[in-house]
């Protein structure tokens, strides 16, 4: 390991997504055209149709595992197929394939969104006739989604190991009794840029748009998701990526689409195999994503150390997603079951290696330590609590539609 694990510090985590406006929740609905459009008034609080105490699959079995300590490893075989709608490349591929079907019973089909705007205009629009049976939403659009009915309530006799969940991640402001969604993973974000063609050291987000418009001019991709796109310029000017001031909105809009969106290459939200193939110059990335880039540019033969990663100031990005489970899934009994087998410690870790991602499993320094003592790059997934001041999480208000607008400008005027 190339430097000593920085494990999150739980009172820096709880302190970023708990802030006052996180989501104003019972007031948030207002002005978010996105959700309300894609739902209309078909939804009401949905009720619990994931089958009380009631089991389909088989008996449940305890599994072996290399961690020590009192850990839950319960598990449920049950059969068929199950669908995922989730974000691109978030499991490692065995978890959702040839592993989940031998130790489950399950076949999985996985397909992806570029954001939850997209999730949720998805589901909206097929009227709960989607197929999908687990969704990963990020935190802050869980209560539109359960206000407009398009999640179930979670059976939690199905999901015992649920305790290996560590505190700073349960009880979330978005679903405070643990009634919808399971902890998922949280990340941040930053930007990828090639120190051979710009030479220049990147340190925060002016610098990311000044190299934008000069020397990756053409070469340059942003995240393609309404708030993440605009953050940035909010983030680089001082300011929160929450504001709601007139001018504030319209200075963003006038930078992005005026100044900024002529030099762009290219919306995407996962930018690492395009980085391996050299598409750009630099890029911004999720940092899981960001740190996949590097192993995807040494398997295509290009040389990581040309990349350098920067998690940018003054500002950025914190999020959490989640697994939920949408009304009217085809098979609830698998999805409860992997969304159980997913909260194994040797699975989440698994995954984390592959993905990236802080899992929010317990005792994560020993997890670690036992299961992955040569993880790469940790830096880009545990961060110290003073990074962790410096990340701001979103709030779903009256902005969101006006960032929707400026991200939607910005591609025409780029040509995207």
């Amino acid at each position: 390991m190339d430097k000593p694990m920085r494990i999150i510090a739980p009172h820096s985590f709880r302190e970023q997504l708990s802030r006052r406006a996180f989501l104003k929740i019972g007031t948030a609905t207002a002005g978010l055209a996105v959700v309300a459009a894609a739902c209309g008034n078909s939804g009401s609080k949905t009720s619990d149709t994931s089958g009380g105490g009631t089991t389909a699959g088989g008996d449940w079995i305890d599994v072996p595992g290399k961690a020590t300590g009192d850990w839950s490893r319960k598990i449920r075989k049950s059969s068929g197929a199950l669908a995922m709608y989730t974000w691109g490349d978030y499991n490692d591929p065995d978890i959702v394939g040839a592993l989940a079907e031998s130790t489950l019973g399950v076949t999985m089909k996985v397909d992806y969104y570029a954001s939850n705007e997209d999730l949720i205009t998805k589901l909206a629009s097929a009227n709960g006739q989607s197929g999908f049976d687990i969704v990963v939403p990020t935190g802050p659009y869980v209560p539109q989604m359960i206000e407009k009915g398009l999640l179930q309530k979670l059976n939690k006799d199905l999901l015992p190991n649920f305790v290996n969940l560590d505190a700073p991640y349960i009880g979330k402001p978005w679903d405070k009794a643990d009634e919808y969604v399971v902890c998922k993973d949280w990340g941040s974000a930053g930007y990828l840029y090639n120190t051979k063609k710009i030479t220049r050291e990147l340190k925060d987000w002016n610098d990311f748009f000044d190299a934008c418009k000069n020397e990756a001019s053409g070469n340059c991709s942003v995240i393609d998701a309404a708030w993440d796109f605009c953050g940035p310029y909010f983030w680089s000017q001082g300011k929160s990526a929450n504001t709601t001031d007139a001018a504030d909105l319209d200075a963003a809009e006038k930078f992005l689409v005026d100044e900024l969106g002529p030099h762009i290459k290219a919306f995407d939200s996962y930018p690492s195999t395009k980085l391996a193939e050299g598409a750009y110059s630099i890029a911004v990335a999720w940092t899981g994503d960001a740190r996949q880039a590097y192993s995807r540019i040494a398997d295509a033969g290009g040389n990581p150390d040309d990349w350098k990663w920067v998690l940018p100031g003054p500002k950025t990005q914190l999020f959490m997603d989640t697994y939920a489970i949408r009304v009217g899934a085809p098979s609830p009994d698998a999805a409860h079951s992997w969304i159980n087998w997913e909260l194994v410690p040797e699975i989440s870790i698994k995954d984390l290696s592959y993905h990236g991602y802080h899992t929010g499993m317990k005792k994560m320094d020993q997890l670690l330590k036992e299961l992955a003592p040569t993880l790469a790059k940790p830096d880009m997934i545990f961060f110290s609590d003073a990074q962790v001041a410096t990340m701001e999480a979103q709030e779903m208000n009256s902005a969101l539609d006006r960032l929707v607008s400026i991200l939607n400008k910005t591609k025409a005027k780029a040509g995207a």
